[in-house]
């Protein structure tokens, strides 16, 4: 993927998040509540915006200089697990299609292993790594007495 490429998506991601979750405050408040599915509808608009700050995280690190396997799985993972959960609390409050709730679990678990690989990707060397201990310079200290 091109630099930036994931700090974008994160962006959008986070839009459309802020988009639904006031769609569902303003538009769909009382239609929801009345069926008893706002608090599915909130659940999918902060899933979506965490999701779209997960997507920022890893467009940070890869412009950091991180890259690899494992920062595209936590990419692709969140991407498409936020888009199955959310998608599906969203679509499950608005039509009460109970078996949409069925499919949600499998956006969690793209989730979890987005986490997961994120982790991965965080300690993995290959960015920029910093100066091993021995090569630092000795950091200049002062006591009260000197001044």
């Amino acid at each position: 993927m091109n630099d930036g490429f994931w700090l974008r998506i994160g962006a959008v991601w986070g839009f459309l998040a802020v988009a639904m979750g006031a769609f569902g405050a303003h538009g769909l408040k009382d239609r929801l509540e009345a069926t008893g599915r706002l608090a599915n509808f909130e659940t999918a608009a902060q899933y979506h915006m965490y999701l779209a700050l997960a997507l920022v995280a890893v467009g940070l690190l890869q412009a950091a200089g991180r890259s690899g396997p494992a920062l595209s799985i936590a990419a692709w993972c969140f991407l498409i697990g936020s888009a199955v959960f959310s998608g599906t609390l969203y679509a499950l409050s608005l039509s009460g299609l109970r078996w949409l709730g069925a499919i949600t679990p499998v956006g969690g678990v793209l989730i979890l292993v987005g986490w997961a690989a994120l982790a991965v990707a965080a300690g993995t060397a290959g960015g920029r790594p910093g100066p091993a201990a021995g090569d630092r310079e000795p950091v200049a200290t002062a006591s009260f007495k000197e001044f």
